[in-house]
């Protein structure tokens, strides 16, 4: 039986909207414009705990010869804005009534909505209130999704984030860091949760570089008080980059696609299980990079620090340091932070410097303080210490540094110590 969707949506929009639906046994569907609507979930993992922690609704429609029509196909049907407001509004009240059918008493379903619907719905969407409500799911147990695009009205999209919150759903900024997606976005609107966008895991999966900065968003997202989910996995190599960047959960074709026959979800954590191990394996494989680096440099740094306590100058001191290949400079700080004689650059990075980033090689009296390496050395005296790579200001290259406190005539004073960050150290 097909319903003709109403003209316009009247208060009462979820008795306007129950003619749409239809039940067969533990499932619902919903008819707009001849095709059928039905749900697919596709899980969502917790990668620590190894389970399901949740389901991301996803809308099918069908024809009438049971063809399958592509979403973005139905979501150009309606013909006004009330028309998109009752799709958008259709789809969710559909969603609801299958999960709850599911005997699920924990996990979270993720909701999809639109932001020209946020935007342009009165009362704050007062609709999805009446609709949990109505169908007796707790509100902690949703979380609304918000596609990350422009809005002419960023100020109503707040209010209605704000509104979902105390209600008491949980909210996610999706298809963060492709588009129009930006942090400013985040600091307005708070989400608990974020989902990257997959293209930020194909670039990584392509490009060393990109991972780490894959892997900076995640630690910044973290920083900022969300719990980061990455979606669009569909390899094990993929899966690994996810585990290795630190985010909270994954979705993906890898681990299950989007599934009709919701009887069917299954609860398995042997994809995570497996991973996770793999992931132990190779990392017990994989020498220390922080520790090769100690390792090779810890008898020459020794010795360039006894060399200075017996008077050398800096040049002399550092002499064996700066013939290494990998070594690009050398630079003396004291306990304040203050640089205490200009940098010693090696023959070799002399060679190679890039004449644009010349206003940038006069270090004299610069201050360092800021720089952790720095502030690890002087916590702890007689230690080398060693950074992850980071990019240098001066020089503007990415690099490693090593750095040790010593006292010399009663001062403390750090040896630092940049080398090249693509070196190969191993013996």
């Amino acid at each position: 039986m097909s319903h003709n969707p109403p003209d316009s949506l009247p208060t009462q929009e979820i008795d306007s909207l129950s003619p749409m639906l239809n039940q067969q046994g533990p499932v619902w569907t919903a008819n707009f414009r001849g095709l059928k609507l039905r749900t697919a979930l596709q899980p969502i993992y917790s990668i620590s705990h190894k389970r399901t922690v949740g389901y991301e609704a996803l809308i099918r429609a069908f024809d009438t010869d049971n063809s399958a029509v592509l979403p973005l196909h139905l979501f150009e049907l309606p013909v006004s804005e009330a028309e998109n407001l009752l799709l958008d509004r259709l789809c969710r009240y559909l969603h609801i009534r299958n999960y709850s059918e599911i005997k699920d008493q924990v996990n979270w379903l993720f909701l999809n909505v639109s932001p020209r619907v946020v935007t342009s719905g009165s009362q704050a969407d007062a609709f999805f209130g009446k609709l949990l409500k109505k169908t007796g799911l707790p509100p902690h147990r949703i979380v609304m999704e918000i596609v990350e695009q422009p809005t002419d009205d960023a100020e109503r999209l707040r209010d209605t984030v704000a509104y979902y919150r105390k209600l008491g759903c949980l909210t996610a900024i999706d298809d963060f860091g492709a588009g129009h997606s930006n942090f400013e976005r985040i600091w307005n609107l708070s989400p608990d949760i974020v989902k990257l966008d997959r293209t930020l895991l194909t670039r990584a999966t392509e490009d060393r570089r990109a991972r780490q900065i894959l892997n900076g968003m995640v630690s910044l997202l973290h920083q900022s008080g969300c719990l980061v989910l990455l979606e669009g996995v569909e390899t094990r190599e993929q899966a690994m980059i996810a585990i290795d960047a630190g985010v909270d959960f994954v979705q993906g074709f890898y681990f299950r696609r989007p599934c009709l026959e919701l009887s069917e979800l299954s609860q398995s954590t042997e994809n995570l299980e497996n991973l996770l191990e793999e992931y132990k394996h190779r990392k017990r494989e994989t020498h220390d990079p922080t520790q090769l680096l100690i390792n090779h440099f810890s008898e020459t740094f020794r010795r360039t620090i006894d060399r200075l306590r017996s008077g050398q100058s800096l040049a002399d001191a550092c002499g064996e340091l700066l013939g290494h290949p990998a070594v690009s400079r050398c630079y003396l700080v004291d306990e304040q932070g203050i640089q205490i004689e200009d940098t010693l650059v090696s023959d070799s990075a002399a060679r190679n410097l890039d004449p644009r980033f010349l206003p940038l090689e006069n270090t004299s009296s610069a201050d360092w303080f800021r720089q952790q390496y720095l502030r690890k050395a002087l916590a702890q005296p007689e230690s080398i210490h060693v950074t992850s790579p980071y990019l240098c200001v001066t020089g503007a290259c990415m690099c490693v540094t090593l750095s040790l406190a010593f006292r010399h005539a009663s001062k403390l004073q750090v040896l630092c110590c940049d080398t090249l960050a693509n070196f190969n150290h191993r013996p």
